[in-house]
């Protein structure tokens, strides 16, 4: 039994390539999602199972696993990526692993804003969330990846930190009201008047399309409210893998097994 597992074990790295070039064989014949959302989910998992001694270091290869993903997207042509990698609930944890994931979140954003793939690849960093609930240096570091890529349009990465689903569209909901009352708008004529498109134009990805897939990592069952209002049609892939390890062939399983759906958008 020992010696099949050795085995298994030795082979198993081989046996992944040769299954990774047939999914990637499969990619010319696959119709490829525009925007992709992915909540990174697992990090804390796989730190305690990697046997670590403090969890950031799940943190710190959670980040190092995005720009490979990145580029994963940019080879098939995805347009649009939009990450979860912070949540509003998350600031409920202990105040040092906060204070530890933030500081990853900023140290990755600082990579980015001088990394020549960003530059190249023409990679527009735009933000989702209560920002101004983050430490004032990161609010900063945001500000400056999102104003130094402004006027890049290859490619989007919508990066959610202090998100919340519903909380984002209570703020489309009060955005639309303020908007509404500076034109001195009647209640009644709000009443009549507000409809789904109503809300879509105040929502932080209004100016782009909703999300043709999501994928969550870890063998969480469970949507979190992750552009709860955009992804009314999106299809969703859950996969058991925690997100520092996952793997291209987990992400080309993923775009195949969208295209074995069929998207009928309520029809």
């Amino acid at each position: 039994m020992q010696i099949w597992t050795i085995i298994k074990h030795l082979f198993r790295p081989f046996l992944y390539s040769i299954y990774r070039y047939r999914l990637e064989k499969q990619v010319d014949n696959w119709k490829i999602p525009e925007h992709i959302g992915i909540i990174l989910d697992g990090n804390r998992r796989y730190a305690k199972e990697s046997g670590f001694v403090n969890v950031v270091r799940g943190h710190y290869d959670g980040a190092d696993k995005l720009e490979e993903f990145l580029g994963w997207c940019e080879e098939l042509g995805v347009k649009i990526v939009s990450i979860w990698i912070f949540s509003l609930d998350n600031f409920k944890r202990d105040g040092s692993e906060v204070r530890d994931i933030l500081n990853v979140i900023e140290e990755k954003m600082r990579e980015m804003i001088h990394s020549d793939k960003v530059h190249h690849n023409q990679v527009h960093i735009r933000s989702m969330g209560k920002i101004d609930l983050l430490p004032a240096s990161l609010q900063e570091t945001i500000r400056e990846a999102e104003a130094i890529t402004k006027n890049y349009d290859k490619f989007i990465l919508n990066v959610a930190v202090a998100y919340g689903g519903r909380e984002e569209v209570v703020e489309a909901f009060r955005n639309y009201l303020i908007s509404q009352n500076e034109k001195n708008k009647p209640i009644g004529d709000l009443i009549e008047e507000i409809d789904v498109t109503s809300i879509t134009e105040h929502l932080y990805t209004s100016d782009l399309p909703d999300p043709d897939l999501i994928i969550r990592t870890s063998g969480e069952i469970r949507l979190s409210g992750f552009l709860m209002w955009q992804s009314v049609y999106a299809e969703y892939y859950f996969c058991d893998t925690f997100w520092p390890a996952f793997r291209k062939i987990d992400f080309l399983r993923a775009i195949r097994d969208y295209n074995k759906r069929q998207r009928r958008f309520g029809r």
